[in-house]
């Protein structure tokens, strides 16, 4: 594999539509109130792609020092683990997209200071800092909170609650307490995928010291929250549309259902934890499905 090679691989690029998927949907609604700025949604989604391949690469890294990427491991292979990126490189590549998403997000608030005031363009900063701070430390550092079973919540905050609520203010300068259900929808599907990482290489982790949410409770436990996390998402955004009055047509994001459905079965009927890498970008898929669904129906 060439080097040029090596780097898109190590950038996992079928891990972006999930990231996307927040900054879609919040950018989508405002847009349903007249309330969008194209350069503010270019913006979001740059900054959101480089924070996410900050955390891929991150995760190749701090993996690999840790010694959970082995020849036991399921998945794609990393590139620091295999040797065709050393460690040296992938720092210096983690410190060239912290610098990325730093100018990418400055720029950003800076074009959303037309409608926010400074102390909003602040907290708007530091949230992004911790952004940078989490991509990071879910496996990097003395305590990296992926080891410790914290992962889910921080997938379920900044791909979720952030992303979303993030999004839909930088465009409309104020907040809608009912985008919490949807966004907590998109948190709760992108916490499913990481779920579904957790669970497909519990027996890795487990042997490696990764204490993962899914390697404390268990593979039984884990399927049930899987069903729990996944039910919620729907139910979420179910409750949105009840509570916003919205029309049979605004309903089309139940489209996506049939495909979260399938996958919380087939999770449930799992016997073998290795079969379950397929479905990590069916529900990725699934969500982003979701995502662009209910953002298109709030016009309808």
């Amino acid at each position: 594999m060439s080097k040029t090679k090596a780097w898109i691989h190590a950038f996992r690029l079928r891990t972006l539509p999930l990231a996307l998927s927040s900054i879609i949907l919040g950018s989508l609604i405002a847009a349903s109130e007249d309330k969008f700025n194209s350069y503010i949604f270019i913006l979001a989604i740059t900054t959101t792609l480089f924070l996410q391949i900050l955390s891929n690469l991150a995760n190749d890294l701090g993996d690999s020092i840790s010694g959970a990427d082995n020849d036991n491991r399921v998945g794609p292979e990393r590139a620091v683990q295999n040797g065709t990126i050393s460690k040296k490189e992938m720092k210096n590549m983690l410190f060239v997209f912290i610098i990325l998403s730093l100018i990418s997000g400055s720029i950003l608030i800076y074009e959303a200071s037309q409608i926010i005031t400074l102390q909003q363009a602040l907290v708007i900063f530091a949230i992004g800092v911790l952004a940078i701070l989490a991509a990071i430390n879910y496996t990097i550092g003395k305590n990296p909170y992926g080891y410790m079973g914290f992962g889910d919540f921080f997938v379920f905050l900044f791909f979720g609650l952030v992303g979303v609520i993030g999004s839909y203010f930088l465009h409309t300068g104020y907040l809608n307490w009912s985008i919490l259900f949807p966004a907590a929808s998109v948190g709760l599907l992108s916490a499913g995928v990481l779920n579904l990482n957790n669970m497909r290489d519990i027996e890795n982790d487990s042997q490696t010291g990764k204490r993962t949410l899914v390697v404390k409770i268990g593979s039984k436990a884990a399927k049930n929250y899987h069903l729990i996390i996944l039910s919620s998402a729907m139910l979420f955004a179910i409750i949105y549309s009840l509570l916003n009055n919205a029309s049979i047509y605004q309903f089309i994001y139940v489209l996506s259902f049939p495909l979260i459905l399938r996958n919380i079965s087939i999770v449930i009927a799992n016997k073998n934890p290795r079969d379950l890498d397929p479905e990590l970008k069916k529900l990725a898929l699934s969500c982003f499905f979701f995502s662009l669904s209910f953002g298109i129906g709030t016009f309808l």
